[in-house]
């Protein structure tokens, strides 16, 4: 029996519940991210002793740092960050242009670069990044401004359907009407929105694995009245009231100012005098419930603000996408890089700080003075050439201060390998050890050892390719998918192309290549030059083990394993040559070709010799026609002596 229709009233009710749970859960989350990111900025832990040292070690932020730039080479290098694969040989044609109109939304419509930058950051620092991806309907209309329009043009201008005339200005001259109008024209309609959401402003119900089987989902985020109504939502302010009972800001996103104290917290209700710049929280919810009653329940986007429903609407995915480098099986939330040498940069920065003070002891020194014998006020002041006015000769008495330990260097040597075997960041992937390439080193066993190292970090590239950045992808080609029903021309391998996203498949198969390192590129252009120089003898050898198909596949894989992404400007494809006919073809289409220009040449001597024979009968046709006339003179003259 099918469950009756819930109302708004209830609806939201639930929601506001679901949004309390997670915020209580989120709190435990929130603070340990909190934790990260101070000793990411390498802030006092909080045990310090004045008039001791009060060094911070950066371990978690030079660890996170040195990832980085691997994963950045691995995903943004390159124009393809992404393949779809054809499922047929009809698909070819389709299925790359798919990529790389995929890859072009994300890389030029939106700014990929700095949304993989911050993603990446969020995920290696605060266990999860969040990328938001869905269809932004808001047009875009550009100003445009045209002078000395004849009447004429100015009917062709304002029979377009996407022109709307802002300013018209018409007058006479010479004769004729003529117009200065300024126009908006509409540029396109709806388009692929990406962007990074705050950790902290992302909300998902404690019991989910993933954020596609979750049933229930937010982003709540501080919008003012202005933007709100930008965003297209009808209301009144006094309905929204003065904000909800969920205003109070986590440690998390207080540490995220904490570095340079830049945060500066707006207030709510009636504290700011311009109404439009009163805010707001903005609960952007995604809850899968049986809102219609049949016993289904269905994904339905609903946005409120306190007790105020600002739309409520079916809809077919949820919008975001989460990466986390280190996965917690059945679990949303993972471990951070952060959460892995925390306790590193801990314990490193207490060590640092007792060789510091025991340095500055020796350096300064620390003195038994006998009481009453020894003026303290020159003993304090420290200067060179300074004189202590003592009463007898033994009243300053130096104490022994214990020398450094060398157990404690090593100490600090067995930390940096930890990290090392917990990151994957070692000294030869940073460039960094002067020892790496010496006569006891063979390069052999320097690539050994960075491979083994970047295997911590490969894996957390495939973790993110796999889970994060092929979904991103495969949102982007569903949304465009859906949505772009016109033709766009973009410029694709340096040509304008015509994309048709309706003549695409509903699904491609999606695939990341991820491969980092130099070690790792160094062993494919090994492999790729021994295999380029085996189907190079087996060509000449006349084995048909190879073709020249194989022969551009080793090639274009050896090109853009040097980094060279433009294969074309280096090999020509086989297949984009058209095929050349053989010695028998050739042979037969020469005397094809002969034949034909016999036939044209005695064609061409007949139409000579039927012309000859014209202009023959021709001339005697005239010569008789003079001899006429001269007999018929010679008649005439005849008649005129006998007349005479």
């Amino acid at each position: 029996m099918a469950s009756s229709k819930i109302t708004e009233e209830e609806l939201l009710s639930r929601i506001q519940g679901e949004i309390t749970d997670a915020l209580g859960y989120s709190d435990v989350i929130s603070e340990q991210r909190a934790k990260s990111m101070d000793y990411y900025y390498g802030l006092p832990f909080g045990n310090e002793v004045d008039g001791r040292s009060q060094y911070v070690d950066s371990s978690v932020m030079d660890t996170i740092e040195w990832i980085k730039p691997s994963l950045m080479r691995v995903f943004a290098s390159g124009e393809e960050m992404v393949k779809f694969n054809p499922i047929g040989p009809e698909d070819v044609h389709a299925a790359e242009q798919a990529t790389d109109y995929v890859n072009y939304i994300f890389t030029r419509d939106n700014n990929g670069w700095e949304i993989l930058y911050t993603w990446f950051t969020d995920a290696l620092l605060q266990k999860n990044g969040i990328v938001k991806c869905w269809w932004d309907e808001t047009e875009e209309w550009n100003r445009e401004e045209y002078n000395n329009l004849e009447e004429m043009e100015f009917t062709v201008l304002l029979e377009d359907d996407d022109v709307e005339v802002l300013e018209h200005t018409a007058y006479e001259e010479n004769g004729g009407t003529y117009h200065d109008v300024v126009i908006s024209r509409r540029a396109g309609k709806g388009r692929v929105r990406i962007e990074n959401v705050t950790p902290d402003e992302f909300l998902i119900a404690r019991e989910s694995k993933s954020i596609e089987d979750s049933n229930f989902v937010c982003q709540r985020v501080l919008k003012t009245v202005s933007e709100l109504r930008e965003m297209g939502y009808d209301f009144d302010v006094d309905e929204l009231g003065s904000g909800d009972d969920m205003i109070e800001y986590s440690s998390e996103r207080l540490s995220r100012f904490a570095y340079d104290d830049s945060a500066r917290y707006e207030g709510f209700g009636d504290s700011n005098p311009e109404e439009a710049l009163r805010t707001f929280w903005l609960h952007e919810s995604f809850i899968r419930t049986d809102y219609d009653g049949d016993g289904i329940a269905e994904l339905r986007k609903v946005c409120s603000v306190g007790d105020k429903v600002l739309a409520n609407e079916p809809i077919d995915r949820i919008p975001f996408v989460s990466i986390t480098p280190v996965k917690i099986p059945h679990k949303f939330f993972g471990l951070s890089i952060a959460d892995l040498v925390l306790d590193i940069q801990l314990i490193k920065s207490t060590l640092m700080r007792n060789l510091m003070d025991n340095m500055y002891s020796q350096n300064f020194g620390r003195y038994a003075v006998l009481e009453g014998q020894a003026n303290l006020d020159d003993l304090l002041t420290q200067r060179p050439g300074g004189v202590v006015r003592v009463k007898s000769p033994n009243a300053i008495m130096p104490l022994a201060t214990p020398q450094l330990e060398q157990s404690s260097f090593e100490m600090l040597g067995y930390l940096d390998q930890l990290r090392e075997s917990r990151s994957g960041v070692n000294k030869y992937s940073q460039g960094l050890n002067d020892n790496a390439l010496t006569s006891h080193t063979t390069a052999t066993a320097v690539n050994a050892t960075m491979t083994a190292a970047q295997s911590r970090v490969e894996l957390i590239a495939r973790q993110f390719a796999e889970t994060g950045v092929k979904e991103l992808m495969k949102n982007i080609y569903e949304l465009v998918l859906k949505n772009q029903d016109k033709e766009r021309v973009v410029m694709l391998r340096n040509k304008w192309i015509p994309v048709r996203p309706d003549m695409w498949r509903e699904e491609y198969d999606c695939s990341v290549s991820v491969g980092i390192g130099n070690g790792n590129r160094d062993q494919q252009l090994m492999h790729l030059t021994t295999m380029l120089s085996f189907a190079g003898d087996a060509m000449r050898g006349g084995l048909s083990i190879v073709n020249e198909k194989n022969m551009y596949n080793m090639g274009a894989a050896l090109v853009k394993n040097m980094g060279f992404q433009n294969v074309d400007d280096f090999l020509t494809d086989p297949d984009t040559v058209p095929p050349q006919p053989n010695p028998k073809e050739q042979l037969e289409q020469a005397e094809m070709q002969l034949k034909h220009k016999e036939l044209e040449i005695k064609a061409a001597d007949v139409q000579v010799k039927m012309q000859k024979m014209q202009q023959e009968a021709a001339k005697d046709s005239v010569d008789t026609q003079l001899k006429v006339a001269e007999l018929n003179l010679e008649a005439q003259q005849g008649r005129a002596v006998a007349i005479g």
